[in-house]
């Protein structure tokens, strides 16, 4: 369970990662999609690739001993790149009355389930407002 919701508290727990609030301290409480950043696996493309046609240009060595480590480079970017299908990824974020912001980074398959926590606690606190 993400969350467990009592009668004035609410408990957060994730991972090894847990903490406590009271039910009227919590200002935000959303999930939010980012999505994946690749900036070092590119920056290793261009690199191999400009060092590639450096000693095409600059050198005199043979095809072969240059080729093969660029296409093992090569390799190696392109699984680091494409291992994990999903495009984004998750986070849950707390702002509470005081100013502090949590933000936790989740797993892809655990959005849903956490995401139908978030909505039992905005439903909760929306039916705690209609009751004032």
């Amino acid at each position: 369970m993400f969350t467990t919701l009592t009668s004035d508290n609410v408990h957060f727990r994730y991972g090894s990662k847990s903490w406590i609030y009271t039910f009227d301290e919590i200002e935000k409480l959303s999930l939010i999609k980012q999505e994946k950043s690749y900036i070092v696996e590119n920056f290793a493309f261009i690199f191999i690739t400009a060092l590639a046609y450096y000693f095409i240009i600059f050198s005199d060595m043979m095809d072969l001993y240059y080729i093969i480590p660029t296409i093992l480079c090569y390799t190696i970017i392109s699984i680091l790149r494409f291992h994990d299908a999903s495009q984004f990824e998750y986070y849950v974020y707390v702002k509470d009355i005081y100013n502090k912001e949590t933000k936790i980074k989740i797993k892809t398959a655990d959005r849903i389930e956490i995401g139908k926590h978030i909505d039992l606690y905005l439903s909760l606190k929306f039916k705690k407002i209609v009751k004032q």
